[in-house]
């Protein structure tokens, strides 16, 4: 199973820092509409790695993957 950056990012931004979608897209650079779009996918696709003991990956070789916006993993 693989998580889009963009989908890790706003997961990180909502879930693991507690910003708000608004807050999550003025980071990102995109519409709250999107971000919610992108949580919904994040969220569905961790749930179905949980459930179904499946891996999850994150989609790009790690040289192409741009550091989280607003904010670091701690």
């Amino acid at each position: 199973m693989r998580l889009a950056h963009d989908e890790l990012d706003a997961l990180h931004l909502c879930d693991g820092q507690g910003k708000t979608q608004e807050e999550a897209g003025e980071c990102m650079g995109i519409s709250r509409g999107t971000v919610q779009r992108l949580l919904a996918s994040a969220r569905a696709k961790v749930a179905e790695a949980l459930v179904h003991q499946k891996a999850l990956a994150i989609a790009g070789a790690p040289a192409e993957l741009a550091p989280l916006p607003c904010g670091d993993l701690s």
